[in-house]
């Protein structure tokens, strides 16, 4: 299965994104191997630093040295697939700005529905940063009439149990793209939330 021949993007009505930068996974993937989702914010500025683009691509690099970071002893994306684990983006296009519009967020949550609902084995939600959270309630208050994630800040909320139809939902930080190197303190956040769902779902 090619995710991107799944989840699609007709018309584009989002105010503030680059269309030209619209990015859904193209990799073939057995949908029933895979047991954890991370989603992080939107698609990067340069298409070259997708999560699954070629060469030193800037989400590959910052979400495997996370794993690496959580105990996961890896060296490319590939290899994170290949245990199991999908990475894909809240908001599908490049943004226009530093924040995204909550209209925008609330739409492009229809297609992470869509990309979400492919992977009947989950076992694991990682929601990196704001943006992935708030889409993910969006998902949630549609299906299920409440958020899964309840409101305050990241550091207050993680410590949490939450679960969406079985699934544990974590909250966490964005680990995609040149924040990840500033703060110490977040990176180990991180790393902790990843070895938590790993441990919901080892390794095949």
């Amino acid at each position: 299965m090619r995710v991107s021949q799944c989840v699609v993007c007709k018309e584009f009505p989002c105010r503030d994104i680059r269309r030209e930068r619209h990015i859904v996974p193209g990799i073939s993937l057995q949908p029933d191997l895979i047991s954890i989702a991370l989603i992080s914010e939107a698609a990067p500025e340069q298409r070259s630093d997708y999560y699954y683009s070629k060469g030193d691509a800037l989400f590959q690099r910052t979400t495997v040295a996370a794993f690496n970071q959580a105990g996961v002893n890896v060296a490319s994306v590939k290899e994170i697939v290949e245990r199991g684990i999908y990475l894909t983006t809240a908001v599908k296009c490049g943004k226009t700005s530093y924040g995204i519009q909550t209209e925008t967020i609330r739409e492009c949550s229809l297609l992470l529905e869509k990309e979400l609902a492919l992977f009947p084995g989950l076992k694991a939600i990682l929601l990196m940063g704001d943006v992935a959270i708030r889409a993910f309630n969006y998902i949630a208050l549609r299906l299920e009439g409440k958020r899964t994630i309840p409101a305050g800040s990241t550091y207050r909320i993680r410590a949490q149990r939450c679960f969406f139809r079985g699934i544990r939902v974590f909250p966490s930080y964005l680990q995609a793209g040149p924040s990840f190197f500033i703060e110490k303190s977040k990176q180990r956040m991180i790393a902790e939330d990843i070895a938590a769902a790993i441990g919901l779902a080892p390794a095949r």
